[in-house]
């Protein structure tokens, strides 16, 4: 059997770490196996999924050393690889699975499906909505569609009994078809959702090992069920265990910085990202804590894999880059690497215009745009101390503005302003007073040049690491505000 593995990412934000270690692992596997490594993006969210967000995904991968064999820029002879350019596909499978009987129309409202839910709720049974539930009586079914009735089409599931799916590292794994609903395949606006379309692409594309992450295996009996239905081999399961936060917690955005793109702009080197995330449930068979890509792909084995939650500690990321930076680089690749990653004219063209015009000597450049460069700063908490503005006003401004720029989908200018100015307006603050806080977020200073432009230069996730930063500082809203806070901010027309 030739090997062929994928990763799946969808480009709907800043490029996760936790896509970097599922393609890592992926990627490994194929080369380790003499096999094919495929990219392919599952851009069927037409709301959020953005072309920024792709291009984004692509170049932090290539940046990390994770080539593909096949994708959306190189091509390959299972493409399309992009899975909005796929719907004819999915939308012809849907409709064999609807003449099979193993698919079926649904007209259910929200509202009705909320009562559904409800109604099993009280009654003790698992909430997941089963075709006996949803399905409606032919002439009703015939009435909302002379009505032009939106509709989705769910896949038919058992009601009962236990579903077994062999794992590669888990053995075998019982799951109760009770607590699987009848999903949904294809959606109201024709789009098809990840089970069906990842079903599909993965027997066209003839993948033979899915690698993803746990959080996955609940839905494996919906996908057992529909290679079932197909009449298709299923590929091999192998399930790997989640990222944490050193609180073991679920690595989120939320709680530390989880771009690709932010280990970057701090300074991390790529081959030091690498051999973390390697080292992230795995280990080589000497425990070196310390190696290259390459050394992983020559010595891989996936039973080595460890199912405990791999804590992701960005202390520990930072010691092994500095061994990085120590023992693998001379003085001149050390200076190369230096350019690469901020001295290089793609990264000083945007700077050098804010601050040209306060320049005297070439020496003022290091007071000036030292923030530009920087990672963290060391700021404190008196810096914060404004005389229009009261602690709890500070503390929910940079609360509200990190909270508004993770639903940001293009970071600009322009749409940062946007969002800021309609932020300092539902705030009931003059924007004047309403920007003094995340200046001295965002540059360690009350005053710097344009800020506005800072943030762009600086990229997403700096801004929002800044603002955490920030937060932490002072103290961060308690979990009692923290609540209060995001209702008052969702009920915000911004």
């Amino acid at each position: 059997m030739s090997v062929r593995t994928r990763v799946a990412p969808s480009p709907t934000g800043d490029p996760h770490v936790g896509t970097a270690y599922i393609a890592l692992f992926n990627m490994v596997f194929a080369r380790k196996l003499g096999g094919k490594f495929v990219l392919r993006i599952e851009d069927t969210d037409q709301v959020r999924s953005t072309d920024e967000s792709e291009s984004m995904i692509l170049e932090s991968l290539r940046w990390l050393g994770l080539n593909w064999d096949e994708g959306p820029d190189v091509g390959g002879e299972y493409g399309p690889y992009r899975q909005s350019e796929r719907s004819a596909i999915y939308q012809a499978h849907a409709q064999t699975l609807l003449d099979s009987g193993h698919a079926f129309i649904c007209y259910r409202t929200p509202e009705e499906l909320e009562a559904l839910r409800a109604a099993r709720k009280a009654d003790g049974r698992h909430t997941a909505l089963k075709p006996s539930d949803l399905m409606l009586p032919a002439a009703e079914v015939e009435k909302r569609k002379a009505a032009g009735a939106p509709y989705v089409i769910r896949m038919m599931v058992p009601e009962e009994g236990k579903c077994e799916v062999n794992d590669m590292l888990r053995g075998t794994i019982e799951l109760d078809w009770g607590q699987v609903d009848a999903q949904i395949l294809m959606k109201s606006d024709g789009m098809p959702t990840y089970h069906l379309a990842n079903v599909v692409d993965d027997h066209l594309m003839a993948i033979s090992h899915v690698i993803r992450g746990e959080e996955w295996i609940n839905s494996a009996p919906k996908h057992k069920l529909l290679y079932q239905y197909f009449g298709w081999d299923m590929p091999v399961l192998c399930h790997m265990p989640l990222l944490r936060n050193p609180d073991k917690s679920k690595l989120s955005k939320r709680k530390n910085p989880t771009s690709i793109n932010y280990y970057k702009r701090m300074g991390y080197l790529p081959e030091a990202v690498v051999n973390y995330l390697g080292r992230m449930g795995w280990s080589m068979p000497d425990e070196a804590e310390k190696f290259t890509l390459q050394a992983m792909i020559e010595h891989f084995d996936i039973q080595r894999v460890s199912l405990g939650g791999p804590v992701f500690d960005t202390t520990k990321l930072s010691w092994l880059n500095g061994l990085w930076i120590r023992e693998s680089c001379t003085p001149e690749q050390l200076a190369q690497k230096l350019r690469d990653w901020a001295f290089n004219e793609d990264y000083l063209m945007p700077v050098l215009p804010l601050i040209q015009t306060r320049l005297e000597v070439l020496s003022d450049i290091v007071k000036l745009a030292d923030f530009f460069v920087a990672g963290q700063l060391d700021i404190q908490a008196e810096q914060f101390e404004f005389g229009k503005l009261e602690a709890l006003q500070v503390r929910k401004i940079l609360q509200y503005s990190l909270w508004q720029f993770e639903a940001v989908r293009s970071w600009d200018r322009d749409t940062i302003s946007q969002s800021l100015s309609g932020l300092s307006q539902a705030l009931g603050l003059k924007m004047k007073d309403f920007m003094m806080p995340l200046f001295v977020a965002v540059s360690g200073r009350s005053a710097a040049p344009s800020i506005m432009d800072a943030m762009v230069i600086l990229g997403s996730d700096m801004t929002r690491a800044r603002l955490r930063h920030a937060l932490d500082v002072l103290g961060g809203p308690s979990k009692k505000e923290a609540k209060a806070w995001e209702k008052e901010f969702r009920a915000m027309e911004l």
